[in-house]
C-alpha cells in the first residue's frame, strides 16, 4: 500500500513529468510492442484485417496475444514479444513500424471569477447546444458520488453518443447519468507489463481511487456546487468551466503510471465514442510525432474534429522541457489565480515572513516555541530534506522543524516531523524552487516559504542560542496581485522536436485549484492520512489543461462549426500579456517579464476568445504538408496518418507556411551578415466585415520585422486573407533571444499572435 501512496503523492505534487518506462534488456524477457500496420497492404487472402494482424504476429510468437487491436487512431495493434520476435516482425511486408510501449505518469472555486465567466454567463449558450457536447477525460477514472457530477436540470444524453458506463470493482452502470454519460477502463497494457491489478488496492473499473481523474474531470466540466470548499479553504461555490457539458471517463493511469497501449485504446474508444474535446493532463514525451502515442491520437482525434488539450509538464523553469508538442495538440501552461492561503511564520525576534498553507486541525498554542532545523536533528547527510527515518526525536520533540524542499513529497515531511515527535513544520524552498509556494494540507501545522525566507529564517536560527518561532494561518485572501504569473513548475519552450512551432500554446490556471476529489484517499494522498475529503486544491499543468478543455467545449457549444485549429486559434489570439495597469506578466521563477516561451500566446480569456473576429485555421490537409515539410517518410507518415500519401516532389513544403496563430523564427548563430525567413498566414473573418491593419509592438534589436500586406479587408462572413511576414534578422552569438508580438485589429476586434526569435 506505501507505493500507491508514494505514487498518488507525486500526483499531488504536481511532479508527474513523463518518464519512459525503462527498457527490459534480457533477450528472451518479453515486453509490449505498438505494432504499426499499412492496412491498405492486408493480402487479399484475408477477409478481414484483424485476421492479418493475427497471422502476421503468429508467424513470429505461437503464444503472444494482442492485447488490442486499433483501427481509428492507428492500424494494427498491441502484443508482448521479445526483442527478436520484434525485430523479425519489423521486417515483414505492411509492417510500418515495432514501437516498444512507453510508460507516461499525470502531470499533475475562485477560477470561473478570475476568468470572467461568472459575469458573461449571458455571453455562453446555456441551454441544448452546451449540453451536447461531451468532455472525454483520459485520467485516473471518477468519483461518481461527488456532487460536481450530479445531472440536475440536464436533458437527455446527446443522440450522438456511442459510448457505454462499463462495470468493474466498486462501480456499475449505475453510476452514471446524464451528466456522467460513459465510463471506460483500460488495463490489458498495465497489466501485461506489472502483473494482475491487485482489486484489493485499487479498483480495477473506472472508478478513481487516486483523486486526479476527479479533480480534471470536475474542473473541465463540473456541475454547480455551492458550499464547496477544502476544510473552509477557497470557500463558494465551485463550478467546471463548461458546467452543463457532458462528461465521459477513460481511465488509464493506474498506481505503476499510464500506459502507451491503453491510452491509444482509450482514444481508440473516444473517437467511436463521439466525444467534442479530449482533455489528456498527462504527458507524451519528447520523441517525433511518429513515435509519439498520444501525438498519434490526436492527430485521429483531429480529423474526427475533437479538440485534443493536453498538459505542457511540469518540468519548468528550465527551457526544452515541454511535453506534447505536436501542431494538433493544444499544449496548455500553469498559471496562479488571484487567490492565496497566507500562513505567517513569526520568529522569537519579532520579524514575520510570509508563507502558504492549507492546514486545518489543532492549532498551536498561542505563544512561540522552540525552533530546531531538521539539518541540525539528524545524523544523516540529507537530514535538512526530512526523509523517512533521519530525524533524530530527542532533538525535534516539541518543537517546530524546518524542513528543506526537495526528493520527498512536501506533506510527507511534514509526517516525518510528526511522527518523530515534532509540533509543527517550516517547508523552506531552496535554488531548485525559489519564491514559487504551493499550498499543502499538511497534518500538523505547518507552512511553506521562499527561499529568500527560508535562508533568513535559518540565519536567524544560527544566530541564537535559543531560538523560537510560531506559525499564524491567515485563511483564505483574494485580490492577490500581481496574478496571473507563470508558475515556476510549468514546462517552458523552445519546442526542441519542431522548433518553428511556438509552444506553449498559452496557459491557464493551475496553482492551488479548487475541484471535485476521490471519496477513497485523503488530501494529501499519505497512507497515515485518514481524512476524506469532497473537494481537494492541488496544483499542476495538469489542473491548467482541463480548464482549457472546459473552455474549449464551451467554444464549441457557441460555434458548433467551427475547427479545431479555430477553437485554438481564438483561445490563443484573444489570450493577454499584460495586467490592466499595462504591466508585462510576470514569471514567477525569474521576478521579471514572462515571455512567450514561458507562456505562449498569454493567458486565456474566455469572454474575448468567444468573439475573436479572425481565426488561423488548419486542415488535416496543411497537417500533411507540414509532415512533409519535416521530411517524413511514406512510411512515418503512414504511421502517423493512417493513409496512403506521397509528398508532392513538385512542391516547396515549409513548416513556416503552417497556419500557425504564433511564430517561432530561428536565425543561425555562425551566419555572417544577415539571414532571411518567410512566414504565410491565412485569417478567416469569423466576424463582422471591417478592414484589420497590422501592428508590430516590441520590435526588437537584431531583426526586422515587415507584413505584406499591411491592411486586410474582409466583406464577408468565413472570408480569407492571406498575409506574409518577413524576419530579417542580423548574426547574433548563440543562444540570443527576442521577442515580439503582432497584431491585427479593425477597431473591434484584436488578433494576437507572439513572436519569439532565437539564435542557435
Amino acid at each position: 500500500m506505501k507505493m500507491v501512496k508514494c505514487f498518488l503523492i507525486v500526483l499531488l505534487l504536481g511532479f508527474c513529468h513523463v518518464s519512459l518506462a525503462a527498457p527490459l534488456e534480457k533477450k528472451n524477457q518479453r515486453k509490449t510492442y505498438i505494432v504499426h500496420m499499412a492496412k491498405s497492404e492486408m493480402p487479399a487472402s484475408f477477409l478481414h484485417h484483424t485476421h492479418w494482424y493475427d497471422s502476421s504476429l503468429k508467424s513470429v510468437s505461437d503464444s503472444a496475444q494482442m492485447l488490442y487491436t486499433y483501427d481509428n487512431v492507428i492500424h494494427g495493434f498491441s502484443t508482448q514479444l521479445t526483442n527478436e520476435e520484434a525485430q523479425q516482425l519489423e521486417s515483414q511486408a505492411g509492417i510500418l513500424a515495432v514501437l516498444p510501449e512507453l510508460r507516461y505518469e499525470l502531470h499533475t472555486t475562485r477560477t470561473p471569477e478570475f476568468l470572467g465567466l461568472s459575469k458573461a454567463a449571458d455571453l455562453f449558450p446555456e441551454s441544448d447546444s452546451a449540453s451536447e457536447v461531451i468532455v472525454g477525460v483520459l485520467d485516473t477514472g471518477v468519483w461518481p458520488e461527488s456532487k460536481s457530477f450530479a445531472d440536475t436540470g440536464l436533458g437527455p444524453i446527446p443522440s450522438g453518443w456511442k459510448g457505454a458506463c462499463e462495470s468493474g470493482t466498486n462501480f456499475n452502470s449505475s453510476n452514471c447519468n446524464r451528466k456522467l454519460i460513459g465510463a471506460r477502463y483500460f488495463a490489458k497494457g498495465y497489466e501485461a507489463t506489472l502483473g494482475p491489478i491487485d482489486e484489493t488496492k485499487e479498483s480495477k473499473s473506472p472508478r478513481d481511487d487516486d483523486g486526479h481523474g476527479s479533480h480534471t474531470a470536475s474542473t473541465a466540466a463540473g456541475s454547480v456546487v455551492e458550499g464547496a470548499s477544502l476544510f473552509g479553504y477557497a470557500e463558494g461555490t465551485a463550478r467546471g468551466m463548461a458546467t452543463r457539458a457532458r462528461v465521459a471517463i477513460y481511465k488509464v493511469c493506474w498506481m505503476g503510471g499510464c500506459f502507451s497501449s491503453d491510452i491509444l485504446a482509450a482514444m481508440e474508444k473516444a473517437v467511436d465514442d463521439n466525444v467534442n474535446v479530449l482533455s489528456m493532463s498527462l504527458g507524451g514525451g519528447m520523441s517525433d510525432y511518429y513515435r509519439d502515442s498520444v501525438a498519434i491520437g490526436a492527430f485521429a482525434a483531429m480529423e474526427k474534429g475533437m479538440l485534443v488539450s493536453c498538459s505542457a509538464g511540469n518540468a519548468g523553469p528550465g527551457p526544452y522541457s515541454l511535453s506534447n508538442v505536436a501542431p494538433w495538440i493544444t499544449t496548455v501552461g500553469a498559471g496562479t489565480l488571484d487567490r492565496d492561503f497566507p500562513a505567517y511564520v513569526r520568529l522569537g525576534n519579532g520579524r514575520n515572513y510570509s508563507g502558504v498553507s492549507l492546514y486545518k486541525g489543532s492549532p498551536l498554542p498561542g505563544k512561540v516555541l522552540p525552533f530546531v532545523y531538521a539539518g541540525n536533528a539528524s545524523n544523516a547527510t540529507n537530514g535538512n530534506l526530512c526523509m523517512m527515518g533521519t530525524l533524530i526525536p530527542e532533538k525535534v520533540a516539541g518543537k517546530i522543524v524546518l524542513c528543506d524542499r526537495g526528493m520527498n513529497a512536501r506533506v510527507q515531511k511534514g509526517a516525518v516531523v510528526k511522527a518523530a515527535g515534532g509540533v509543527g513544520m517550516i517547508l523552506a524552498n531552496t535554488a531548485a524552487n525559489g519564491e514559487e509556494l504551493v499550498a499543502d494540507a499538511h497534518l500538523l501545522p505547518a507552512t511553506a516559504v521562499g527561499q529568500k525566507s527560508g535562508d533568513a529564517i535559518k540565519g536567524y536560527f544560527l544566530s541564537n542560542p535559543n531560538p523560537t518561532v510560531t506559525i499564524l494561518f491567515e485563511g483564505t485572501k483574494v485580490g492577490i496581485e500581481p496574478s496571473p504569473v507563470v508558475a515556476a513548475f510549468s514546462s517552458r519552450g523552445p519546442n526542441s522536436i519542431t522548433p518553428e512551432i511556438l509552444k506553449p500554446d498559452l496557459i491557464a490556471p493551475g496553482v492551488n485549484i479548487l475541484a471535485g476529489w476521490s471519496g477513497a484517499v485523503g488530501p494529501t494522498g499519505l497512507v497515515t492520512d485518514t481524512r476524506r475529503v469532497e473537494f481537494n486544491i492541488i496544483s499542476g499543468t495538469s489542473m491548467s489543461c482541463p480548464h482549457v478543455s472546459g473552455l474549449a467545449a464551451l467554444l464549441k457549444a457557441a460555434h458548433p462549426d467551427w475547427s479545431p485549429a479555430a477553437i485554438r486559434s481564438a483561445l490563443m489570439t484573444t489570450a493577454y500579456t499584460e495586467y490592466k495597469n499595462k504591466e508585462k506578466m510576470q514569471d514567477i521563477a525569474t521576478g521579471k517579464a514572462s515571455t512567450p516561451f514561458d507562456h505562449g500566446a498569454g493567458h486565456v480569456d474566455p469572454v474575448s476568445a468567444l468573439n475573436p473576429g479572425l481565426v488561423y485555421d488548419l486542415t488535416v490537409e496543411d497537417y500533411l504538408g507540414f509532415l512533409c515539410a519535416l521530411n517524413y517518410t511514406e512510411f512515418q507518415i503512414r504511421s502517423l496518418a493512417r493513409r496512403n500519401f506521397s509528398c508532392d516532389a513538385s512542391k516547396k513544403y515549409s513548416v513556416t507556411d503552417l497556419n500557425y496563430p504564433s511564430f517561432s523564427v530561428n536565425f543561425d548563430s555562425i551566419t555572417d551578415g544577415s539571414s532571411l525567413v518567410k512566414y504565410t498566414r491565412t485569417l478567416t473573418n469569423v466576424g463582422s466585415p471591417g478592414t484589420y491593419k497590422a501592428s508590430i509592438t516590441q520590435q526588437t534589436p537584431g531583426v526586422k520585422i515587415s507584413i505584406q500586406p499591411g491592411t486586410l479587408s474582409f466583406s464577408q462572413a468565413n472570408e480569407k486573407k492571406s498575409y506574409t511576414v518577413t524576419f530579417t534578422g542580423s548574426s547574433q552569438p548563440s543562444n540570443t533571444f527576442s521577442f515580439a508580438r503582432l497584431e491585427w485589429s479593425d477597431g473591434k476586434y484584436t488578433v494576437g499572435s507572439p513572436i519569439a526569435i532565437s539564435w542557435t
